[in-house]
């Protein structure tokens, strides 16, 4: 089979943009996609109603004409027999393979969420569809386009950092409450903690790590192992925060409240990545990166860099801003932020992915890497239930 890895959009003078899924997420990206120039919102689908208005009304206020409509169980179905060039995916996460491979089906380049796949199933369903109807997948990781991933990419890739043979990153967001909301994202996300001891969203610290280790160009994703703590911190905060009548006090919570990886390159780098949405700490995604001749570290962003600054001590990163600083974010930065999506990279994302579809280049991201990012999800569950045993990364990219 052909490979999709370097395939340019076509041009499009104006791209006929869709949304499946309109609750927070989804409007939030509609919001984004709004503010881009040569985006027409054309079709929103959403299982209710009230969400497929609400972002109606945001196309609307936006000066652009209403969109088609689409709600109910066939909602979906009912938006991809439109002509569209780009769908959106912003729907719980068991949804995302299946919905895009029904996009790509349909003719539409797909734009999914993350993670784009929960089973290695289907980051091969993903992969071999993507591949046959030469339609483009890509998964909107807008970490991978935050401002310190972006500018120490640009310094790794001059070679600030010498050879790079390590790198750590994380998902470490205490969602507690809102795990056990009843609604939103509390109807459904709390579910993977009862049936699967995994990292259950591995995406957003791996992709920028996985680019700036040049994942599927000049290295790849060789094996890994993982374990997983005990669980304990959600049931703990479910029993001393909700009413002893709350049905949610009669479910068993298999997922540990951190799980670690381990994962090794084809050309021998190591990568520690790790998973919690219940831990009692502040915000992390540890992005580390470090080489022969340096370390970047995040959270907060400070380097060590060989003959600079003293012996043993991080130094600031100022002095490095106006040579390092990704162009984007150079010519978009206040624009960016100003939009608020989470801290202006949702923002910068979105504008990227519809500047490239604009001049017909291929996307920064692609199928193969909407499915190597996305399997460390049931890979991690594989080794950690193995006692850690390793479990090697399948080969997406056979092809080359």
């Amino acid at each position: 089979m052909t490979t999709m890895h370097g395939v340019p959009f076509e041009k499009h003078e104006t791209i006929r943009f869709g949304l499946i899924g309109a609750g927070g997420r989804g409007r939030h990206l509609l919001h984004e996609m709004l503010a881009c120039e040569g985006v027409e919102v054309k079709a929103v689908a959403d299982v209710r109603a009230m969400h497929a208005e609400m972002a109606a009304a945001q196309v609307t206020a936006h000066g652009q004409p209403a969109p088609r409509l689409f709600s109910g169980a066939d909602a979906c179905q009912r938006l991809l027999e439109l002509d569209l060039d780009l769908v959106y995916i912003a729907t719980p996460w068991d949804f995302h393979t299946p919905q895009a491979v029904a996009a790509m089906r349909g003719g539409k380049h797909v734009g999914v969420e993350v993670p784009a796949a929960v089973t290695m199933e289907e980051c091969w369903q993903l992969v071999e569809t993507s591949e046959q109807t030469r339609r483009h997948c890509v998964m909107l990781e807008n970490c991978c386009y935050d401002y310190w991933e972006t500018m120490v990419k640009r310094m790794a890739f001059a070679g600030l950092f010498g050879t790079l043979t390590h790198a750590e990153c994380a998902y470490i967001h205490d969602l507690r409450a809102y795990l056990l909301r009843d609604e939103s994202e509390g109807l459904w996300r709390r579910d993977p903690h009862q049936t699967r001891d995994s990292n259950h969203y591995p995406t957003h610290g791996l992709g920028p790590v996985a680019q700036i280790l040049r994942i599927g160009e000049e290295d790849a994703f060789d094996y890994m192992v993982s374990l997983s703590s005990l669980p304990a911190a959600l049931a703990e905060f479910r029993d001393r925060s909700l009413p002893l009548d709350d049905p949610k006090r009669k479910e068993v919570y298999i997922a540990g409240d951190m799980n670690t990886s381990l994962i090794r390159t084809k050309l021998g780098r190591s990568i520690v990545l790790q998973h919690s949405v219940v831990a009692a700490r502040p915000y992390d995604r540890n992005f580390m990166i470090a080489g022969t001749q340096g370390t970047f570290r995040n959270y907060p962003p400070r380097l060590y860099l060989d003959g600079a600054g003293k012996e043993e001590e991080w130094i600031g990163l100022e002095p490095y801003v106006a040579q390092w600083e990704d162009p984007l974010w150079r010519e978009h930065g206040e624009r960016a932020r100003n939009q608020g999506g989470h801290g202006g990279m949702d923002f910068i994302m979105n504008y990227r992915l519809v500047q490239l579809m604009r001049a017909g280049l291929a996307p920064d991201s692609d199928v193969y890497e909407a499915a190597e990012w996305s399997a460390p999800g049931p890979l991690s569950q594989e080794s950690a239930a193995r006692r850690s045993m390793p479990v090697d990364f399948p080969n997406f990219r056979r092809a080359r």
